[in-house]
This record gives structure tokens, C-alpha cells and sequence, in this order.
């Protein structure tokens, strides 16, 4: 059990930066904004699971959120990981 990857949504913690950015409606802000909450997600993988053992989809500019493919053990470590408020399955309805 929990050898198997799946995708889990990641929330983060409210972030005065990205509030900031979020907030800056023009193309460039909206750049900034993307490559600001990707290396941000990135960091938080890198700081809390092995490199190589996680597949990070996307990150989502909308909720300060990302997708990422990885075992249940892994979402737990990223449960209490720094910055992290949510971490929950995503489950495919039918």
C-alpha cells in the first residue's frame, strides 16, 4: 500500500507575494505570477521529497496550488511540510 502514484492537489498557505502578484492584472504580471508560484512549488518539492521520485503536472495561479504525482507516504511528508495547508487526492468522478 502506497507504493502506487497518484495525483494529489497541494495547497499552499496564504502568501502575501502571490497576493501581490495575483492582484498585478497585466500580461506581465501574469508572467510573474506563473514563474514566481513555479519555482515556489518547485522549492517545496525539492526541500520535502527525493528528486526523481514525484512527477509535478502543474501549478495552478488561480488557488496558489499544484498537481503532482506522487505515492501516499510522499503526500503525507508534504502534509507537513512548511507553507503546505491541504494535501488531497484528486479522484476521478464517473
Amino acid at each position: 500500500m502506497g507504493s502506487t502514484r497518484s495525483e494529489y492537489c497541494v495547497f499552499m498557505n496564504y502568501d502575501r507575494e502571490y497576493d501581490r502578484l495575483q492582484n498585478n492584472r497585466t500580461e506581465r504580471g501574469a508572467i510573474e505570477l506563473d514563474l514566481y508560484l513555479s519555482r515556489k512549488h518547485d522549492d517545496v518539492l525539492a526541500r520535502s521529497l527525493e528528486a526523481g521520485s514525484y512527477n509535478k503536472i502543474s501549478s495552478l495561479a488561480i488557488v496558489d496550488a499544484f498537481i503532482v504525482e506522487i505515492t501516499e507516504e510522499q503526500a503525507n511528508v508534504l502534509r507537513s511540510a512548511n507553507g503546505v495547508r491541504v494535501v488531497e487526492k484528486n479522484e476521478v468522478i464517473v
